[in-house]
Protein backbone atom coordinates (compact mmCIF):
# COMPACT_ATOMS: atom_id res chain seq x y z
CA UNK A 1 0.00 0.00 0.00
CA UNK A 2 1.15 3.52 -0.78
CA UNK A 3 1.09 6.57 1.46
CA UNK A 4 -0.93 9.56 0.21
CA UNK A 5 -1.18 13.14 1.41
CA UNK A 6 -4.64 14.53 0.66
CA UNK A 7 -6.65 17.73 0.91
CA UNK A 8 -10.41 18.11 0.73
CA UNK A 9 -13.63 19.60 2.04
CA UNK A 10 -15.71 17.95 4.77
CA UNK A 11 -19.51 17.83 5.09
CA UNK A 12 -19.41 21.08 7.07
CA UNK A 13 -17.68 22.94 4.25
CA UNK A 14 -14.35 23.20 6.05
CA UNK A 15 -10.98 22.54 4.43
CA UNK A 16 -9.34 19.41 5.82
CA UNK A 17 -6.14 17.51 5.09
CA UNK A 18 -4.32 14.42 6.20
CA UNK A 19 -2.11 11.44 5.39
CA UNK A 20 -3.55 7.97 4.74
CA UNK A 21 -2.47 4.54 3.49
CA UNK A 22 -4.40 3.25 0.47
CA UNK A 23 -3.99 0.83 -2.45
CA UNK A 24 -4.20 3.72 -4.90
CA UNK A 25 -5.49 7.28 -5.24
CA UNK A 26 -8.92 6.13 -6.43
CA UNK A 27 -9.36 3.84 -3.42
CA UNK A 28 -8.39 6.73 -1.15
CA UNK A 29 -11.05 8.99 -2.69
CA UNK A 30 -13.71 6.30 -2.23
CA UNK A 31 -12.66 5.72 1.39
CA UNK A 32 -12.73 9.42 2.26
CA UNK A 33 -16.05 9.94 0.45
CA UNK A 34 -17.61 7.39 2.81
CA UNK A 35 -16.36 9.57 5.67
CA UNK A 36 -18.03 12.64 4.19
CA UNK A 37 -14.91 14.22 2.69
CA UNK A 38 -14.75 15.46 -0.90
CA UNK A 39 -11.11 15.07 -1.94
CA UNK A 40 -9.70 17.96 -3.98
CA UNK A 41 -6.02 16.96 -4.11
CA UNK A 42 -4.08 13.72 -3.70
CA UNK A 43 -0.30 13.39 -3.70
CA UNK A 44 1.66 10.18 -3.24
CA UNK A 45 4.45 10.54 -0.74
CA UNK A 46 7.93 9.39 -1.67
CA UNK A 47 10.45 8.11 0.88
CA UNK A 48 12.17 11.51 0.87
CA UNK A 49 8.89 13.38 1.49
CA UNK A 50 7.93 11.03 4.33
CA UNK A 51 11.36 11.41 5.96
CA UNK A 52 11.24 15.19 5.55
CA UNK A 53 7.75 15.40 7.05
CA UNK A 54 8.82 13.30 10.04
CA UNK A 55 11.74 15.64 10.69
CA UNK A 56 9.38 18.61 10.64
CA UNK A 57 6.83 16.83 12.81
CA UNK A 58 9.56 16.12 15.37
CA UNK A 59 9.52 19.81 16.29
CA UNK A 60 5.81 19.62 16.95
CA UNK A 61 6.40 17.24 19.85
CA UNK A 62 7.55 20.27 21.80
CA UNK A 63 4.16 21.93 21.34
CA UNK A 64 2.08 22.02 24.49
CA UNK A 65 -1.52 20.82 24.34
CA UNK A 66 -3.63 23.32 26.28
CA UNK A 67 -7.24 23.32 27.42
CA UNK A 68 -8.45 25.22 24.36
CA UNK A 69 -6.88 22.62 22.04
CA UNK A 70 -8.83 19.86 23.78
CA UNK A 71 -11.98 22.01 23.68
CA UNK A 72 -11.69 22.51 19.90
CA UNK A 73 -11.20 18.78 19.25
CA UNK A 74 -14.11 17.95 21.58
CA UNK A 75 -16.41 20.33 19.72
CA UNK A 76 -15.33 18.87 16.37
CA UNK A 77 -16.08 15.35 17.62
CA UNK A 78 -19.51 16.47 18.86
CA UNK A 79 -20.27 18.05 15.46
CA UNK A 80 -19.26 14.90 13.58
CA UNK A 81 -21.38 12.68 15.83
CA UNK A 82 -24.40 14.97 15.39
CA UNK A 83 -24.02 14.47 11.63
CA UNK A 84 -24.76 10.78 12.14
CA UNK A 85 -21.25 9.54 11.35
CA UNK A 86 -20.22 6.40 13.29
CA UNK A 87 -17.82 6.98 16.19
CA UNK A 88 -14.82 5.20 14.66
CA UNK A 89 -15.15 7.17 11.42
CA UNK A 90 -15.47 10.40 13.44
CA UNK A 91 -12.25 9.60 15.26
CA UNK A 92 -10.52 8.80 11.95
CA UNK A 93 -11.62 12.14 10.50
CA UNK A 94 -10.29 13.93 13.58
CA UNK A 95 -6.96 12.11 13.43
CA UNK A 96 -6.45 13.05 9.79
CA UNK A 97 -6.75 16.77 10.48
CA UNK A 98 -4.90 17.00 13.80
CA UNK A 99 -1.53 18.78 13.65
CA UNK A 100 -0.38 18.24 17.23
CA UNK A 101 1.41 14.88 17.53
CA UNK A 102 0.41 14.33 21.17
CA UNK A 103 -3.30 14.71 20.43
CA UNK A 104 -2.97 12.77 17.17
CA UNK A 105 -1.29 9.87 18.94
CA UNK A 106 -3.86 9.87 21.76
CA UNK A 107 -6.82 9.81 19.38
CA UNK A 108 -5.18 7.15 17.20
CA UNK A 109 -4.81 4.89 20.24
CA UNK A 110 -8.35 5.78 21.31
CA UNK A 111 -9.75 4.80 17.90
CA UNK A 112 -7.85 1.49 17.99
CA UNK A 113 -9.22 0.67 21.45
CA UNK A 114 -12.77 1.58 20.42
CA UNK A 115 -12.34 -0.66 17.36
CA UNK A 116 -11.41 -3.47 19.73
CA UNK A 117 -14.65 -3.01 21.67
CA UNK A 118 -13.65 -0.57 24.39
CA UNK A 119 -15.93 2.31 25.35
CA UNK A 120 -14.85 5.82 24.37
CA UNK A 121 -14.58 6.82 28.04
CA UNK A 122 -12.26 3.92 28.89
CA UNK A 123 -10.13 4.59 25.82
CA UNK A 124 -9.78 8.29 26.67
CA UNK A 125 -9.05 7.40 30.30
CA UNK A 126 -5.76 5.86 29.17
CA UNK A 127 -4.49 9.42 28.56
CA UNK A 128 -4.98 11.23 31.90
CA UNK A 129 -2.56 14.03 30.96
CA UNK A 130 -4.89 15.10 28.14
CA UNK A 131 -8.29 14.02 29.40
CA UNK A 132 -9.08 14.72 33.03
CA UNK A 133 -11.16 12.61 35.39
CA UNK A 134 -13.99 15.08 34.83
CA UNK A 135 -13.72 14.69 31.05
CA UNK A 136 -13.76 10.89 31.16
CA UNK A 137 -16.67 10.74 33.61
CA UNK A 138 -18.77 13.08 31.47
CA UNK A 139 -18.08 10.99 28.36
CA UNK A 140 -19.03 7.83 30.29
CA UNK A 141 -22.29 9.46 31.39
CA UNK A 142 -23.00 10.53 27.81
CA UNK A 143 -22.39 7.01 26.51
CA UNK A 144 -24.61 5.49 29.20
CA UNK A 145 -27.49 7.90 28.49
CA UNK A 146 -27.15 7.80 24.70
CA UNK A 147 -26.50 11.55 24.53
CA UNK A 148 -22.77 11.49 23.79
CA UNK A 149 -22.85 14.27 21.18
CA UNK A 150 -24.82 16.56 23.54
CA UNK A 151 -22.46 15.86 26.43
CA UNK A 152 -19.41 16.48 24.24
CA UNK A 153 -20.85 19.83 23.11
CA UNK A 154 -21.49 20.77 26.75
CA UNK A 155 -18.00 19.60 27.68
CA UNK A 156 -16.50 21.75 24.91
CA UNK A 157 -18.36 24.80 26.25
CA UNK A 158 -17.09 24.01 29.75
CA UNK A 159 -13.47 23.69 28.59
CA UNK A 160 -13.72 26.91 26.56
CA UNK A 161 -15.06 28.77 29.60
CA UNK A 162 -12.25 27.38 31.78
CA UNK A 163 -9.64 28.36 29.19
CA UNK A 164 -11.05 31.90 28.95
CA UNK A 165 -11.02 32.25 32.74
CA UNK A 166 -7.41 31.08 32.91
CA UNK A 167 -6.50 33.48 30.10
CA UNK A 168 -8.06 36.41 31.98
CA UNK A 169 -6.15 35.61 35.17
CA UNK A 170 -2.86 35.04 33.32
CA UNK A 171 -3.30 38.26 31.36
CA UNK A 172 -3.97 40.20 34.55
CA UNK A 173 -0.83 38.85 36.24
CA UNK A 174 1.50 39.07 33.23
CA UNK A 175 1.75 42.86 32.89
CA UNK A 176 2.32 43.68 36.61
CA UNK A 177 4.84 40.82 36.80
CA UNK A 178 6.70 42.22 33.78
CA UNK A 179 6.66 45.70 35.32
CA UNK A 180 8.01 44.32 38.62
CA UNK A 181 10.83 42.39 36.91
CA UNK A 182 11.82 45.43 34.87
CA UNK A 183 11.72 47.62 37.99
CA UNK A 184 13.94 45.25 39.96
CA UNK A 185 16.37 45.06 37.02
CA UNK A 186 16.58 48.86 36.77
CA UNK A 187 17.16 49.24 40.51
CA UNK A 188 19.84 46.53 40.42
CA UNK A 189 21.68 48.35 37.60
CA UNK A 190 21.42 51.66 39.47
CA UNK A 191 22.77 50.14 42.68
CA UNK A 192 25.64 48.23 41.04
CA UNK A 193 26.69 50.63 38.28
CA UNK A 194 25.36 54.16 38.71
CA UNK A 195 25.54 54.62 42.49
CA UNK A 196 29.17 53.34 42.92
CA UNK A 197 30.44 55.70 40.19
CA UNK A 198 28.68 58.74 41.64
CA UNK A 199 29.45 58.03 45.29
CA UNK A 200 33.15 57.60 44.43
CA UNK A 201 33.24 61.40 44.25
CA UNK A 202 32.44 61.61 47.97
CA UNK A 203 35.66 59.77 48.87
CA UNK A 204 37.74 62.76 47.69
CA UNK A 205 36.18 65.00 50.34
CA UNK A 206 36.50 64.62 54.09
CA UNK A 207 32.93 65.66 54.66
CA UNK A 208 30.36 63.88 56.76
CA UNK A 209 27.53 62.40 54.70
CA UNK A 210 23.84 62.29 55.63
CA UNK A 211 22.61 59.01 57.12
CA UNK A 212 20.46 58.24 54.10
CA UNK A 213 23.46 58.60 51.76
CA UNK A 214 25.56 56.30 53.97
CA UNK A 215 22.68 53.81 53.94
CA UNK A 216 22.49 53.99 50.14
CA UNK A 217 26.24 53.40 49.85
CA UNK A 218 26.03 50.39 52.18
CA UNK A 219 23.18 48.87 50.18
CA UNK A 220 25.05 49.56 46.93
CA UNK A 221 28.15 47.87 48.38
CA UNK A 222 26.02 44.87 49.35
CA UNK A 223 24.59 44.60 45.83
CA UNK A 224 28.00 45.08 44.18
CA UNK A 225 30.22 42.84 46.30
CA UNK A 226 27.84 40.32 47.81
CA UNK A 227 25.25 39.85 45.04
CA UNK A 228 25.88 36.09 45.07
CA UNK A 229 24.88 35.93 48.74
CA UNK A 230 21.66 37.78 47.96
CA UNK A 231 20.99 35.37 45.09
CA UNK A 232 21.72 32.40 47.36
CA UNK A 233 19.40 33.84 50.01
CA UNK A 234 16.56 34.26 47.50
CA UNK A 235 17.03 30.75 46.05
CA UNK A 236 17.18 29.28 49.57
CA UNK A 237 14.04 31.13 50.65
CA UNK A 238 12.15 29.90 47.57
CA UNK A 239 13.41 26.35 48.12
CA UNK A 240 12.39 26.16 51.79
CA UNK A 241 9.07 27.85 51.08
CA UNK A 242 8.27 25.24 48.44
CA UNK A 243 9.38 22.45 50.79
CA UNK A 244 7.11 23.82 53.51
CA UNK A 245 4.23 24.35 51.06
CA UNK A 246 4.73 20.79 49.82
CA UNK A 247 3.78 19.40 53.24
CA UNK A 248 0.12 18.79 54.07
CA UNK A 249 0.16 21.25 56.96
CA UNK A 250 2.00 23.89 54.94
CA UNK A 251 -0.36 23.59 51.97
CA UNK A 252 -3.42 23.88 54.21
CA UNK A 253 -2.06 26.95 56.02
CA UNK A 254 -1.05 28.61 52.76
CA UNK A 255 -4.43 27.96 51.14
CA UNK A 256 -6.26 29.41 54.15
CA UNK A 257 -3.97 32.44 54.08
CA UNK A 258 -4.58 32.89 50.33
CA UNK A 259 -8.36 32.96 50.81
CA UNK A 260 -8.10 35.43 53.71
CA UNK A 261 -5.46 37.66 52.09
CA UNK A 262 -6.52 41.26 51.51
CA UNK A 263 -7.16 42.30 47.91
CA UNK A 264 -6.34 38.92 46.32
CA UNK A 265 -8.31 36.64 48.66
CA UNK A 266 -11.70 37.75 47.39
CA UNK A 267 -10.60 37.31 43.78
CA UNK A 268 -9.37 33.76 44.49
CA UNK A 269 -12.71 32.96 46.11
CA UNK A 270 -14.61 34.31 43.10
CA UNK A 271 -12.54 32.15 40.76
CA UNK A 272 -13.12 29.10 42.98
CA UNK A 273 -16.90 29.72 43.05
CA UNK A 274 -16.92 30.01 39.25
CA UNK A 275 -15.06 26.70 38.90
CA UNK A 276 -17.22 24.97 41.50
CA UNK A 277 -20.54 26.10 40.02
CA UNK A 278 -19.66 25.52 36.37
CA UNK A 279 -18.05 22.12 36.96
CA UNK A 280 -20.87 20.79 39.15
CA UNK A 281 -23.50 22.15 36.76
CA UNK A 282 -21.84 20.56 33.73
CA UNK A 283 -21.45 17.18 35.46
CA UNK A 284 -25.02 17.07 36.79
CA UNK A 285 -26.47 18.16 33.44
CA UNK A 286 -24.50 15.35 31.77
CA UNK A 287 -26.05 12.72 34.02
CA UNK A 288 -23.20 12.15 36.48
CA UNK A 289 -24.56 11.16 39.94
CA UNK A 290 -24.41 13.97 42.49
CA UNK A 291 -21.89 12.29 44.85
CA UNK A 292 -19.52 11.46 41.99
CA UNK A 293 -20.01 14.97 40.59
CA UNK A 294 -19.06 16.55 43.92
CA UNK A 295 -15.99 14.33 44.24
CA UNK A 296 -14.79 15.38 40.77
CA UNK A 297 -15.65 19.03 41.42
CA UNK A 298 -13.58 19.22 44.62
CA UNK A 299 -10.49 18.22 42.63
CA UNK A 300 -10.71 21.20 40.24
CA UNK A 301 -10.84 23.82 43.01
CA UNK A 302 -7.08 23.87 43.60
CA UNK A 303 -7.43 24.95 47.25
CA UNK A 304 -7.26 22.44 50.12
CA UNK A 305 -9.47 24.56 52.39
CA UNK A 306 -12.29 24.62 49.83
CA UNK A 307 -11.69 20.95 49.01
CA UNK A 308 -12.25 20.18 52.70
CA UNK A 309 -15.51 22.17 52.65
CA UNK A 310 -16.78 20.28 49.58
CA UNK A 311 -15.76 16.95 51.16
CA UNK A 312 -17.83 17.79 54.24
CA UNK A 313 -20.74 18.83 52.03
CA UNK A 314 -20.47 15.56 50.10
CA UNK A 315 -20.57 13.55 53.32
CA UNK A 316 -23.63 15.51 54.43
CA UNK A 317 -25.36 14.86 51.09
CA UNK A 318 -24.63 11.15 51.48
CA UNK A 319 -26.49 11.30 54.80
CA UNK A 320 -29.51 12.93 53.15
CA UNK A 321 -28.77 16.62 53.67
CA UNK A 322 -28.90 19.29 50.95
CA UNK A 323 -25.81 20.67 49.21
CA UNK A 324 -26.46 24.27 50.21
CA UNK A 325 -26.65 23.85 54.00
CA UNK A 326 -23.15 22.42 54.68
CA UNK A 327 -21.67 24.98 52.28
CA UNK A 328 -23.44 27.74 54.22
CA UNK A 329 -22.19 26.39 57.58
CA UNK A 330 -18.59 26.41 56.35
CA UNK A 331 -18.65 30.21 56.13
CA UNK A 332 -16.42 30.06 53.06
CA UNK A 333 -19.00 30.29 50.29
CA UNK A 334 -20.77 33.66 49.88
CA UNK A 335 -24.35 33.70 51.29
CA UNK A 336 -25.82 34.60 47.89
CA UNK A 337 -24.24 31.47 46.39
CA UNK A 338 -25.58 29.09 49.04
CA UNK A 339 -28.98 30.80 48.84
CA UNK A 340 -29.16 30.33 45.06
CA UNK A 341 -28.07 26.68 45.38
CA UNK A 342 -30.81 26.11 47.97
CA UNK A 343 -33.41 27.63 45.63
CA UNK A 344 -32.12 25.45 42.78
CA UNK A 345 -32.41 22.32 44.92
CA UNK A 346 -35.95 23.15 46.03
CA UNK A 347 -37.14 24.01 42.51
CA UNK A 348 -35.46 21.03 40.85
CA UNK A 349 -33.37 23.36 38.67
CA UNK A 350 -30.00 22.98 40.38
CA UNK A 351 -28.02 22.66 37.12
CA UNK A 352 -29.50 25.88 35.70
CA UNK A 353 -28.98 27.75 38.97
CA UNK A 354 -25.35 26.64 39.19
CA UNK A 355 -24.78 27.79 35.62
CA UNK A 356 -26.31 31.17 36.51
CA UNK A 357 -23.93 31.42 39.48
CA UNK A 358 -20.96 30.58 37.25
CA UNK A 359 -21.95 33.19 34.67
CA UNK A 360 -22.53 35.88 37.31
CA UNK A 361 -19.22 35.23 39.06
CA UNK A 362 -17.40 35.01 35.75
CA UNK A 363 -18.51 38.58 35.09
CA UNK A 364 -17.46 39.63 38.60
CA UNK A 365 -14.03 38.03 38.15
CA UNK A 366 -13.49 39.91 34.90
CA UNK A 367 -14.62 43.17 36.50
CA UNK A 368 -12.42 42.71 39.58
CA UNK A 369 -9.39 41.78 37.48
CA UNK A 370 -9.88 44.94 35.40
CA UNK A 371 -10.11 47.09 38.55
CA UNK A 372 -7.08 45.45 40.19
CA UNK A 373 -5.00 45.80 37.03
CA UNK A 374 -5.92 49.47 36.70
CA UNK A 375 -4.93 50.02 40.36
CA UNK A 376 -1.72 47.99 40.30
CA UNK A 377 -0.21 49.93 37.42
CA UNK A 378 -0.22 53.38 39.09
CA UNK A 379 0.76 51.84 42.45
CA UNK A 380 3.81 50.19 40.88
CA UNK A 381 4.71 53.42 39.07
CA UNK A 382 4.51 55.36 42.36
CA UNK A 383 6.59 52.74 44.21
CA UNK A 384 9.26 52.59 41.49
CA UNK A 385 9.26 56.37 41.22
CA UNK A 386 9.62 56.68 44.99
CA UNK A 387 12.60 54.31 45.07
CA UNK A 388 14.28 56.03 42.11
CA UNK A 389 13.55 59.45 43.65
CA UNK A 390 14.97 58.33 46.99
CA UNK A 391 18.19 57.17 45.31
CA UNK A 392 18.48 60.44 43.39
CA UNK A 393 17.84 62.48 46.56
CA UNK A 394 20.46 60.54 48.55
CA UNK A 395 23.03 61.25 45.82
CA UNK A 396 22.16 64.85 44.95
CA UNK A 397 22.01 66.29 48.47
CA UNK A 398 25.70 65.55 49.29
CA UNK A 399 26.68 66.78 45.81
CA UNK A 400 24.95 70.10 46.49
CA UNK A 401 26.74 70.33 49.85
CA UNK A 402 30.08 69.64 48.16
CA UNK A 403 29.33 72.29 45.56
CA UNK A 404 28.67 74.85 48.31
CA UNK A 405 31.87 73.79 50.08
CA UNK A 406 33.94 74.25 46.92
CA UNK A 407 32.46 77.71 46.31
Amino acid sequence: MAVYEWKGVNSGGKNVKGVRDAENAKALRVLLKKEGVLVTEVMEETEARIRNRREIDFKKYFQHVNTMDVAVVTRQLATLLKSGIPLVECLTALIDQLDQPELKSAFTQTRDRVNEGSSLADALGAHPKLFSHLYVNMVAAGEASGTLETVLARLAEFLEAQAKLKSKVTGAVAYPAFMAIMGVAIIFVMMTVVVPKVTAIFEDFNQSLPWYTRLLMSVSNLFTNYWYLLLLLIVGAVYFFRRWKGTTEGQEKWDRFALDAPLFGKLLMMIAVTRFARTLSTLLASGVPVLSAMEITRNVLGNTELMRVVDEARNSVREGESIAEPLRRSGRFPPIVTHMIAIGERSGQLEEMLENIASAYDTQVESRITIMTSLLEPIMIVVMGGISGGIAFAILMPLLQINEFVQ
